[in-house]
C-alpha cells in the first residue's frame, strides 16, 4: 500500500493546503448561499474537534472552540479558544484576521458583526452553535437563519482537491487494517488490537477517528458488531474479530471495514459474510449518479433472502460528516427513505453488516467509494473477503 507521488507530496508538506482555487471555489459557494438567504454575515462556529466548516473556510482544525464571521469580500475574522491554541491558528488560517476569543468568542465575533454593519434578520449561521451563542446572536441580530442544511449539501459532493485528500484517509485507513490483519494473534486483547492499528499511521501524520474492534467465539458468539470501548477478553484460536476503521488526514477520512477468522469460519459465518459480501456487490452495482436511495435499499434485500438483518447503517455519506443519505435496510429502516438521487462526486460508505436476528453474531465488510456518472470508483486498496488467519 503506496501513496501515489501526488498524494505523497501533500503528505510530505509541513503543514498541507488547499490551493487558493479550492478556497475561492468555497467561499463562492457560501456567498451565493448568504445571497439566496437574503443575508449578509455568516457565523460559523465549531467546538471539541466538532465543526468541519471551520477547517472548509479557514483550513483550521477546530480544537476547544472556533467562532468565525464570514463577510463577502472581506477577511475572515476568526476567534479560538484557548489562549495557547492562537499562534498556531494564526499560522494554518493565515487568509483570517485570527484572534483569542477571550471571555466569549462569541461576543468577540458579535462586535465584528457590528463593526461590519450587520443588520437585523440578516445574519446566518453553521456549524453547532450552542443554545448559548443563539440568544446571545439573536438577541442583538434578530432572527438567525441557518444554513446547515444548504453546508451539508455542499459537502456531499466533493471537489478534486477533496478526493486527493480523502484518498489519503482512506489509505491511512487501509494501513491500520493490514495491520490489524497481520498482528492478530490469539493472546491480544482488544486494546493491543487497537494498539496495533493506530500505531501504523499516526507515526506517518494520520489521526484516528475511530478504530472498533470486536472479538468473539464463531461457536458462541455474543457480538454482532465491533464494540466503540475496547475489552480485556484475549484473542484465541476459534474467534472471529471484526473491525470498522477510519484514520483520517487533517480531517480527511477513510472507512474500512473487515472480517477475520482465526481458524476455518463456521458455516454461520460463512453463510453472514457470503451474505454481506453479496449485499455490497448488489449495492455497488446500482451506485451510480442518478440512481436513488431506494434502489440501494432494493439491492441489499440479499441479506433478507439469507434469513439475517443488519444492526448498523447500510450506507451513509462521508467526508467533511457523517452525510446524509443515511440508509437502512428493509428489516432495519433508517426513517423516510431520502427521494434525491445521488450525485456524482459523492463519497460514502457501504457497509452491510449483516447480523443474526438475536443480534448475537455478524461481519464486517464495507468500505468509501466514490459515486460517478456510470459506477463507483474505489477509494481504497485493502482487498475484500473474509480473511482466515
Amino acid at each position: 500500500m503506496t501513496l501515489t507521488p501526488q498524494l505523497a507530496r501533500i503528505v510530505g508538506a509541513e503543514y498541507p493546503r488547499f490551493s487558493d482555487a479550492e478556497m475561492a471555489r468555497r467561499r463562492a459557494a457560501i456567498e451565493i448561499q448568504l445571497t439566496q438567504a437574503e443575508c449578509d454575515h455568516l457565523v460559523f462556529c465549531g467546538a471539541n474537534r466538532f465543526g468541519s466548516v471551520v477547517q472548509w473556510l479557514t483550513q483550521w482544525p477546530v480544537t476547544a472552540e472556533a467562532v468565525g464571521i464570514f463577510t463577502p469580500r472581506e477577511r475572515d475574522a476568526l476567534f479560538v479558544q484557548y489562549v495557547n491554541h492562537t499562534p498556531q491558528a494564526r499560522f494554518i488560517a493565515d487568509h483570517a484576521d485570527v484572534a483569542w476569543g477571550g471571555e466569549s468568542s462569541i461576543v468577540a465575533a458579535m462586535d465584528v458583526l457590528a463593526k461590519r454593519g450587520a443588520r437585523i434578520g440578516r445574519v446566518a449561521t453553521i456549524g453547532p452553535v450552542s443554545a448559548e451563542q443563539h440568544a446571545a446572536l439573536s438577541a442583538r441580530f434578530g432572527k438567525l437563519k441557518n444554513l446547515n442544511r444548504n453546508y451539508i449539501r455542499l459537502r456531499q459532493v466533493k471537489s478534486d482537491e477533496e478526493l486527493d485528500w480523502l484518498r489519503i484517509g482512506a489509505h491511512f485507513s487501509d494501513l491500520g487494517m493490514a495491520a490489524l490483519r497481520d498482528g492478530l494473534n490469539p493472546g491480544l486483547n482488544e486494546r493491543e488490537l487497537g494498539d496495533l492499528v493506530e500505531r501504523v499511521y499516526v507515526s506517518q501524520g494520520a489521526t484516528n477517528v475511530i478504530h472498533y474492534i470486536g472479538v468473539t467465539s464463531m461457536n458462541a458468539p455474543d457480538l454482532g458488531v465491533p464494540r466503540q470501548f475496547p475489552r480485556m477478553r484475549r484473542v484465541q484460536g476459534g474467534d472471529v474479530v471484526v473491525a470498522e476503521i477510519s484514520a483520517a488526514f487533517w480531517e480527511h477520512p477513510g472507512q474500512v471495514l473487515r472480517s477475520f477468522a482465526l481458524g476455518k469460519p463456521s458455516n454461520l459465518y460463512q453463510d453472514l459474510h457470503a451474505a454481506a459480501n453479496a449485499a455490497f456487490d448488489a449495492i455497488a452495482a446500482v451506485l451510480k449518479a442518478d440512481a436513488t436511495p431506494r434502489q440501494v435499499i432494493e439491492a441489499s434485500g440479499v441479506i433478507e433472502a439469507a434469513g439475517f438483518t443488519i444492526i448498523d447503517d447500510l450506507l451513509h455519506g462521508y467526508g467533511g460528516g457523517y452525510l446524509p443519505p443515511i440508509l437502512g435496510c428493509t428489516s432495519r429502516p433508517a426513517g423516510p427513505v431520502p427521494q434525491e438521487p445521488f450525485r456524482a462526486g459523492q463519497t460514502v460508505v457501504i457497509q452491510p453488516n449483516v447480523v443474526t436476528h438475536d443480534g448475537k453474531a455478524g461481519v464486517q465488510t464495507g468500505e468509501m467509494v466514490l459515486i460517478t456518472d456510470n459506477g463507483i470508483e474505489r477509494l481504497h486498496t485493502m482487498p475484500r473477503g473474509f480473511v482466515q488467519l
